[in-house]
């Protein structure tokens, strides 16, 4: 009975968490799904390996609907023996995206518990945490994995804080099975990022060991952690190894090519351009967002009321209101800060601001730095090409860094050590006499609201120029007489200062009633549950109101609209009427997935699309050499005509499946065999990479005698299984329309294995003998077995650990 009162209040938070989660989302209780712009993507993108998966009740690890053909590692393949997926899928009980916002409270409530924090103020910090505006959108926009591998980085960080509390087996158990979630969570970019905060963490801890002298503990300590990091990453194996064997193959594997599309010398050495890493860099004023939403005029999307300048001024204009209305809505940018796309603000919240500085002021505990320089790595770093000699120093010389484009999304680790910061204050702030609690209290209010004051008064200091101010007004110049442009500019930067002003008011309003229910309780005129209460009411509902003009009811929409993303258009008609196999190119949409959910085609998208399909649309296709597309087999092109409609037009020269070639042309690296294809007549000749595949031809004759009667034809076309039928009176080399993928990828003539050759920069050659044969390529990935055989003794060896460990725990307390 005792035990079950010691678990109450953890039940009780985790039904208010359940609760929480399903009436923020409450349309998923109608059946309504929440439209995500990148799972539309990735619905399309993964269509073809679903419908394989409900025909044949197995996995194809290979696409060929998009880029020509890459492997599914990094589209949700389902590898055997995958079980700490099963128990992430038990975790995640609820309907999407309920379920992620689920798992940011249960994570960060177990933190909190680890931290010694009472469950009423976890329950509170788990909500701020979880309502964290950037948390919300991202849900919004459909970044799943990545709010998926967030959601358990508290848990890796608790975990890892009990080891170092020697808390031996429970922590490291809890590290072992959080950090296999957050690996199978598979998004390592956050994952990478995580890895920040335990370095500061572990520098923090290993100091306090060494200056006690405790270097047998420390020892013990790093055995636990090297046993749980074993553990987890062999129970993750087939991912990691599939995902490290592909990285090389994609975009964020370093190019062979030396030279540009322009035939300059390249001059940047890392993985991805620099320009691509940092394109999406937090500006350092701009930073200012995390305490006041819409200091920088919020998100792109943002919309002016009828209040607004700009709609007052084109009704002064002559505008009736509904022209008002749609020129407000559509011309209107308030954004003014410099990334190119934002979403929404990444807000953390005035109240829990207020709280971490009141943290920094009142709590004793030195853990409280670990968290604070976490948070200002994570802010600088977040700055990226705004902050350059730091971040080229990291994409220069860290390990990975520029393997991840997108470093504003560091801010990540500040929006935990944020509220960690938050919820310690508090709970600091009452297990402590009324002197210090005043003290502390009137010092973090003075600079909290201080800056918001210093913010107000120096709004004089900022423009309210947006990067696009000048096209619209050079836009309006054009259609109007010069003077509408300038006025309709100068009231769109009245509207930014009115939300300036606006926002930081909001704050601190928020800031000030919380203040002074902290104050009410120092003068005993309120009690500690309901100054808890009524302060976390305010942190939450501060949060929820920002979260809601982002991510709301609207969002949702039916199951079918979401399930079935894409209505076939007259353009997909005209082309499925075409039963042979061909490839398609959407001209406009090459890094969409459109033509994917239809075709099979050479664009789509991908965060990690194969390296070299890239480089031939950059140094080919863009440049309209026709030839390439012939190569790959590129029957139908879809474009947009003068009049903004969307047809398809035929290819008659397109190469087909397959052909055999009448001579190899042997060029000494990767540059001269991309060079090489912008006057190749690629139907009849074939370049090879002499470097990498010189060595498959005996001798030095590379010509052969193609007659009219020799003929190669697809019969069986699967994703993972293709069978071709040769007839050539001589002995031939056929080039195929497929994508080379050096691993698993195995050739076959008549049952015989065979060397497949990589030609023509991306594709595949084999030689044929003389005479009739059956030609198979199949997808047979050794990665996907080893890494398996790897994830089963793993798991293995983490249950025996588990039930051992539990055992021992117990016969050592009874003893």
């Amino acid at each position: 009975m005792k035990q079950i009162q010691k678990l109450y209040p953890h039940f009780l938070a985790l039904f208010g968490f359940v609760v929480i989660a399903l009436i923020y989302f409450l349309p998923v209780l109608q059946g309504k799904k929440i439209y995500q712009s990148d799972i539309v993507q990735y619905t399309a993108m993964a269509k073809e390996q679903n419908d394989f998966r409900a025909v044949e009740h197995a996995e194809p690890y290979w696409t060929n609907s998009a880029f020509g053909g890459m492997p599914t590692y990094q589209m949700g393949a389902n590898y055997p023996h995958d079980y700490i997926g099963k128990l992430d899928d038990a975790l995640r009980f609820l309907p999407r995206p309920a379920d992620y916002l689920l798992l940011y409270f249960l994570g960060f409530y177990g933190l909190m518990l680890v931290l010694k924090i009472d469950p009423l103020k976890a329950f509170f910090g788990a909500l701020a945490f979880g309502f964290s505006t950037y948390l919300i959108v991202i849900l919004g926009v459909g970044h799943n994995a990545k709010a998926h591998a967030i959601a358990y980085m508290p848990l890796v960080v608790a975990g890892v804080i009990m080891v170092f509390r020697k808390k031996y087996f429970y922590g490291g158990l809890l590290t072992m099975l959080a950090v296999a979630l957050e690996i199978n969570a598979n998004h390592f970019q956050m994952t990478y990022y995580l890895l920040f905060l335990l370095l500061v963490l572990g520098i923090y801890y290993a100091y306090k060991f060494i200056k006690n002298k405790e270097y047998k503990e420390l020892g013990l300590v790093g055995g636990t952690f090297a046993v749980a990091l074993i553990f987890a990453l062999g129970a993750n194996a087939t991912n990691l190894m599939a995902t490290k064997e592909f990285t090389d193959y994609s975009i964020r594997g370093k190019s062979d090519l030396k030279l540009t599309p322009e035939g300059t010398k390249k001059t940047e050495t890392s993985s991805l351009d620099r320009s691509y890493i940092t394109e999406y860099s937090y500006g350092v004023a701009e930073s200012l967002n995390l305490i006041a939403p819409r200091l920088f005029g919020g998100g792109n999307g943002e919309k002016l009321s009828n209040d607004s300048a700009v709609y007052d001024y084109m009704l002064k204009y002559g505008a009736s209101e509904e022209e008002a209305r749609q020129i407000t809505d559509s011309y209107a940018p308030t954004y003014w800060g410099s990334q190119p796309i934002v979403a929404a603000p990444a807000y953390i919240g005035a109240v829990v601001f207020f709280l971490a500085v009141l943290g920094l002021y009142h709590d004793k505990r030195k853990i409280k730095y670990v968290f604070f320089i976490g948070a200002l790595l994570s802010l600088v770093l977040s700055w990226g090409k705004n902050f350059s000699v730091l971040t080229d120093l990291c994409i220069d010389y860290l390990p990975f860094y520029d393997k991840f484009r997108a470093v504003s999304s560091i801010q990540v680790v500040l929006e935990l050590c944020f509220p960690v910061l938050a919820i310690i204050g508090l709970h600091s702030f009452f297990t402590s006499d009324k002197e210090k609690q005043w003290d502390s209290l009137w010092k973090s209010s003075a600079t909290v609201l201080g800056l918001l004051v210093l913010l107000f008064l120096c709004r004089s200091l900022f423009d309210f120029s947006g990067e696009l101010d000048g096209q619209l007004r050079q836009m309006f110049s054009q259609s109007q007489d010069k003077s509408f442009g300038i006025g309709f500019i100068d009231a769109l930067k009245a509207d930014r200062k009115t939300m300036y002003a606006a926002d930081l008011l909001r704050s601190g309003f928020f800031i000030s009633l919380v203040a002074i229910a902290l104050w009410a309780h120092t003068k005993n005129k309120l009690s500690s549950q309901n100054a808890i209460i009524l302060v976390g009411l305010l942190m939450v509902a501060d949060l929820f109101f920002v979260d809601k003009n982002y991510v709301s009811n609207k969002d949702f929409v039916s199951a079918h609209e979401v399930d079935v993303p894409f209505e076939v258009t007259p353009t997909d008609e005209q082309i499925l009427q075409d039963t042979t196999s061909y490839r398609v190119l959407d001209v406009e949409g090459y890094l969409n997935a459109k033509a994917s959910y239809f075709h099979k085609s050479i664009g789509g998208y991908s965060a990690v699309r194969p390296r070299r399909m890239q480089e031939l649309f950059d140094y080919q296709i863009a440049r309209n050499n026709k030839r390439v597309l012939d190569m790959l087999n590129v029957k139908y092109v879809i474009q947009t005509n003068d009049k903004g409609e969307e047809v398809a037009s035929m290819n008659p020269e397109a190469n087909g499946n397959a052909w055999f070639v009448k001579e190899l042309k042997m060029v000494p690296n990767s540059d001269a065999e991309m060079k090489a294809l912008d006057k190749l007549d690629n139907k009849n000749v074939a370049v090879i990479n002499k470097y990498e595949f010189g060595a498959c031809f005996k001798n030095d004759t590379h010509t052969f005698s193609v007659d009219s009667t020799a003929t190669i034809n697809l019969t069986l076309n699967k994703p993972n299984h293709l069978k071709y039928r040769s007839n050539n009176i001589n002995d031939g080399f056929a080039v195929f329309s497929e994508m080379y993928y050096k691993n698993g990828w195995k050739a076959t003539v008549d049952g015989k294995a065979a060397e497949i050759v990589r030609v023509d920069y991306a594709l595949r050659g084999l030689n044929i003998p003389a005479g009739k044969h059956t030609i198979e390529f199949r997808f047979e990935p050794q990665v996907v077995k080893t890494g398996s055989t790897i994830a089963l003794v793993s798991s293995i060896g983490m249950l025996m650990l588990l039930v051992g460990g539990i055992y021992f725990e117990r016969k050592k307390k009874s003893n």
